[in-house]
């Protein structure tokens, strides 16, 4: 059986310009739309729901694409998405990647209001404060799904999370937990700790050693993370609004943890000591 002919063949196309132009922040915040590439980031858009709203509003693919991952396709109509098949070069130019995977998917914004983040109690956070660079926000979002944080909290000093690449880096994470975006570092602290969470910062030049608070037994309550800058680290106003500010111990002779490193290692610490009591199962046990 021939397979479908594509019918977006021109990147000028008023849709293919539509979808290309959510590349660009202004554009993204205006029609609170943004793109999610590849199977595996449009296959948890497919699944994902904000309001009863299926989440994948529009999905292009090629040819190729739409018959390898028939079933992806299937989900993405099922969820009510408009599937347009689109010839290679009209994927090429709306995705960002040098090697386009041949799906796009257009999702709305699934950001949830700090409110409701803070009503549902959260026994553990990520707060990202004046991270810019939006691989690491994707990735350390990656690392607080899969440390079982119940929330992330970007401030309004940090990059946007729907910026193509953050939303890579997450790998679909974006899709898994509670995300609120653009509030204000000290409204972030100040909620957190209304709601009985304890505010540690992650610096590497911090009072407080990792190990030493792991050991004294006081990790095991709600906590929130909250990480600074990729160069510079966390300004001191931020410190201070801390309950501690405590450092990863570096006991080789690397100079430093890069940004998401580092938060893979906070978070889990605390997901282990929040678990201690319950048991926690080696990751080496079968």
């Amino acid at each position: 059986m021939p397979s479908a002919a594509p019918e977006l063949i021109s990147p000028r196309s008023p849709r293919v310009s539509a979808a290309r132009r959510l590349a660009r922040r202004n554009f993204r915040g205006k029609e609170r739309l943004f793109l999610a590439e590849g199977p595996q980031a449009v296959r948890e858009a497919a699944a994902h729901r904000v309001a009863g709203d299926a989440t994948l509003v529009e999905l292009f693919a090629t040819v190729e694409a739409a018959e390898r991952y028939a079933d992806l396709v299937g989900e993405a109509r099922d969820a009510g998405a408009r599937v347009h098949l689109a010839a290679e070069d009209v994927i090429a130019d709306i995705s960002t990647t040098v090697t386009p995977q041949g799906l796009v998917g257009v999702c709305r914004f699934l950001d949830t209001p700090f409110e409701e983040i803070l009503a549902a109690r959260p026994k553990l956070v990520a707060v990202l404060a004046h991270v810019r660079d939006p691989g690491n926000a994707g990735t350390v979002l990656r690392c607080a799904d899969a440390a079982g944080a119940e929330a992330v909290v970007l401030t309004d000093a940090s990059v946007d999370l729907y910026n193509p690449k953050a939303v890579r880096a997450s790998v679909g994470s974006l899709f898994h937990l509670p995300v609120a975006m653009g509030v204000p570092v000290e409204l972030a602290v100040q909620g957190l700790t209304d709601a009985g969470v304890r505010i540690l910062a992650a610096d590497g030049a911090g009072e407080d050693d990792l190990d030493d608070e792991l050991d004294k037994g006081t990790m095991g309550g709600p906590t929130a993370w909250v990480f600074g800058n990729e160069a510079w680290g966390l300004p001191e106003e931020t410190r201070a609004l801390a309950d501690a500010v405590v450092r990863v111990p570096i006991h080789g002779k690397a100079e430093s943890l890069n940004l998401a490193t580092a938060a893979a290692v906070c978070l889990y610490a605390s997901a282990r000591a929040q678990r201690a009591s319950g048991g926690c199962r080696s990751v080496t046990e079968s």
